[in-house]
């Protein structure tokens, strides 16, 4: 997902988005029509959501008239009456082992996560490659509050989107609050986060090296930093994933952060953001290999994170 104050799912920073061009939408409307008429035929079911937080209240907010919602705090397993529909995690990453355990491995196939950053590793380590996932767009700014969603200009059909099994559902849920949601296939779900990865790793990164640089100054003031991070950023994440990303990213990326100015800057949850890049770097130096990440390295070592 926050820094503080609201949380803001998909990117550290509690604000409403209006305007500025993020992902191209073109790279979707081939298939937003079926997936649309998908979702909208999708009743909004009963669901467990673990995580009593400002984002686990506002989706039971959102839950079926005729309720049938479970809410599980942190560490409570899941009981055998609980409800078969998906189960929508909100806990924090370091807290994801935990769920694991007080969830029968018979319903892992259920839940479906809402966390920030880059999971794969870790899903792929319990066995959860090609899990249900969410990349939420939506801030939550007080515990009960209607939660305000995240959509722009250059992109009026919303930017949450989500991807598996239970997207469908998750879709339908999120619509029910008044919120827009994406269905996306994996390979489109897959540039999508980890282009918001590469947005919040080099901006936070550039802007910890300038203490007290906002978002806003980091693409003022430093713009050429974070334009070479973004660029070797990619560059590192394509070559690892076999993939192309659409072009324009600095520009996206770039604008979005013109959204969320004010936000101050700090490198967080290294495990789950800028250390998926680092761990690239330690596998190609273990290979004799040039660092794919020389000026991202430099930078931890220059602020001490590493």
């Amino acid at each position: 997902m926050g820094l503080k104050a609201t949380v803001f799912l998909s990117v550290p920073a509690a604000v409403t988005l209006h305007r500025h061009h993020l992902l191209c939408p073109s790279s979707y409307s081939s298939r937003s029509s079926r997936i649309s008429a998908a979702v909208m035929a999708t009743a909004v079911q009963p669901a467990v959501v673990v995580g009593g937080g400002r984002v686990g209240q506002a989706l039971l907010s959102m839950g079926p008239s005729s309720g049938g919602d479970l809410l599980l705090r942190r560490g409570e397993a899941l009981p055998p009456s609980a409800p078969a529909g998906p189960i929508l995690v909100c806990t924090r990453n370091d807290d994801l082992d935990g769920v694991l355990e007080a969830t029968p491995k018979s319903r892992w196939q259920d839940l479906v996560f809402f966390q920030n950053g880059m999971l794969d590793p870790w899903l792929e380590s319990k066995g959860l490659a090609g899990a249900n996932q969410v990349l939420a767009y939506f801030a939550v700014s007080k515990l009960g509050e209607p939660p305000v969603d995240g959509i722009t200009d250059a992109n009026p059909e919303g930017l949450t989107a989500a991807f598996g099994n239970w997207a469908p559902a998750v879709a339908a849920r999120l619509h029910n609050g008044g919120l827009t949601c994406k269905v996306l296939h994996k390979g489109a779900f897959e540039k999508q986060m980890l282009e918001k990865l590469i947005w919040i790793s080099a901006f936070m990164l550039v802007g910890a090296r300038h203490p007290g640089a906002t978002v806003g100054a980091v693409e003022e003031e430093y713009r050429s930093e974070v334009s070479s991070l973004i660029a070797e950023l990619a560059s590192a994440a394509a070559a690892e994933r076999g993939l192309s990303f659409d072009e324009g990213m600095e520009e996206r990326l770039c604008a979005y952060s013109t959204a969320v100015a004010h936000f101050p800057t700090a490198v967080k949850e290294f495990k789950w953001r800028s250390g998926w890049f680092y761990s690239l770097t330690e596998k190609a130096l273990a290979q004799d290999k040039p660092d794919p990440c020389p000026l991202h390295t430099a930078w931890l070592k220059e602020i001490k994170v590493i």
